[in-house]
């Protein structure tokens, strides 16, 4: 089983406005303006009793939505063999274990808390997918994304690059070692700042079949100001964004060990942005 079609998503600050561009304080709202319609939606949401594991696509307090999000119907693809045949393609020898160490692409050792994040990837049924390409993107310790368009004025690390990636093993696991991610403003609003995060990208079997999601850490203040991860107004759902830290996997005098389990359709879904 395989993740279904979604849209691919650019692995920078591009779900958001861009540092490049300008506030216009007169109207830009504040945080205390995004918490009230936080609120308000989150009311609403409960007041119609049903649950809903993925947001609204048009969430207003996440202001670019509306203007991201699709307007019209999905395009059916007829021949969706002919799509891969003119699309990219990888194979197994293009991944490798270095892949997956974020902390070994520079000349040195980049600064931060160093980690090992690992979980397994699983369908609704919890059996392992298996040979599934997961790719990870992140900011780095200080909260800047080494990328052209993240002018936000933290410093760059020249021994982190950010991005990882492997394959699941037989058990559907995946696992990096990296460094824990620093907040950083955007300008979604008036001071404005993002949860510590990582982004998850999947594959299936081909190209036209890609999941993204984003893992948080446990007890980020952060978390209440949050318009992206606050537009999933089911508790339960946007706990599962949330990995587990455990001390099992840290390695003595060298990284912590965080866990988070990804689970592709069903009840216990992760969620995906769809559409953004």
């Amino acid at each position: 089983m395989t993740p279904t079609q979604a849209p691919a998503s650019i692995p920078t600050r591009a779900a958001a406005p861009t540092q490049t561009q300008a506030p216009t304080q007169a109207q830009d709202p504040t945080q205390q303006d995004i918490s009230k319609e936080i609120d308000a939606r989150r009311e609403e949401y409960l007041r119609a009793g049903e649950t809903r594991h993925h947001p609204a696509r048009d969430y207003p307090p996440y202001r670019s939505s509306a203007l991201r999000h699709p307007r019209q119907p999905l395009v059916a693809v007829r021949d969706p063999e002919a799509v891969e045949l003119s699309g990219p393609v990888f194979g197994v020898t293009d991944v490798t274990a270095l892949d997956a160490d974020l902390t070994r692409g520079g000349a040195g050792e980049p600064l931060g808390e160093r980690m090992t994040v690992t979980g397994r990837v699983l369908d609704r049924a919890g059996r392992p997918v298996r040979g599934q390409l997961v790719e990870v993107w992140q900011a780095n310790a200080a909260g800047r994304y080494a990328h052209r368009l993240d002018q936000h004025p933290a410093p760059l690390d020249p021994h982190f690059t950010g991005a990882g990636r492997c394959l699941t093993d037989d058990q559907g696991t995946y696992r990096f070692t990296t460094i824990r991610p620093g907040a950083y403003p955007w300008r979604n609003h008036t001071n404005a700042w993002r949860p510590a995060h990582i982004h998850f990208s999947l594959f299936g079997s081909a190209f036209t079949q890609r999941l993204v999601t984003q893992m948080y850490f446990p007890g980020d203040p952060l978390f209440a100001y949050d318009p992206i991860l606050q537009s999933v107004t089911d508790d339960a759902a946007r706990a599962r964004l949330v990995a587990a830290y455990d001390h099992e996997l840290t390695t003595p005098e060298h990284a912590l060990g965080y866990r988070w389990d990804i689970v592709l359709d069903g009840p216990a879904a992760t969620w995906i942005e769809e559409g953004r």
